[in-house]
């Protein structure tokens, strides 16, 4: 009868004594896809976030970021239940952080990020190797430098060549020459004529 009594009043006491239970605990993650700290070579068309209780759409907030802070993010979250997914644009290879952000039943909100690396990413655009040409800049005399002027497009006609003056003077130094020859004979062949008209 007394330990039934005893039994009755700790029963009575205990719930009083203990600090009341939280009404609602807070919110966490579970899990994700890809996996927090993973190494992917194919590109997973959405990342999925699973939590401990159902978020909700109003507080969740959800970005994605890849190398060199370049936004990854290919849309809206769409939710099911307790779990948040978000279309992936990939980019480069390289580290992504898929940060997130949502409310909890208790009024606080809760953050975290998972990480993931992707080893194959998308290449780059080449860059262009047109050269897009550039006008030559003026060059500008100093102060007090004269202005050189354009050389005139037309020249004085020049005098005959040398060597053409010196052909015709030859030309007509051998005329003087054979014209002598010639007179020369001709006395010659008069002087014999003579000898032979006076021996005979």
């Amino acid at each position: 009868m007394a330990r039934g009594l005893l039994v009755l009043g700790l029963a009575a006491v205990v719930p009083v004594l203990l600090p009341a239970a939280p009404a609602a605990a807070h919110n966490s993650l579970t899990g994700s896809d890809p996996k927090n700290g993973a190494r992917v070579a194919t590109a997973p068309k959405r990342i999925e976030l699973r939590f401990l209780a159902s978020p909700a759409p109003a507080t969740t907030k959800i970005t994605v970021t890849g190398p060199d802070n370049v936004p990854a993010t290919g849309g809206a979250p769409t939710f099911a239940g307790n779990r948040v997914s978000v279309p992936f644009t990939p980019g480069a290879a390289g580290l992504y952080i898929v940060a997130y952000r949502i409310g909890s039943a208790d009024g606080h909100p809760v953050s975290g990020e998972v990480r993931f690396t992707l080893t194959t990413g998308t290449a780059a655009a080449p860059p262009s190797t047109a050269a897009t040409p550039t006008a030559a800049a003026p060059t500008t005399a100093a102060p007090g430098t004269p202005t050189p002027t354009a050389s005139p497009t037309t020249s004085a006609a020049s005098p005959a060549p040398a060597a053409d003056e010196a052909d015709d003077d030859g030309g007509t130094g051998w005329l003087w020459a054979i014209g002598a020859a010639v007179v020369l004979v001709a006395l010659g062949g008069g002087l014999l004529l003579r000898r032979r008209s006076a021996r005979g």
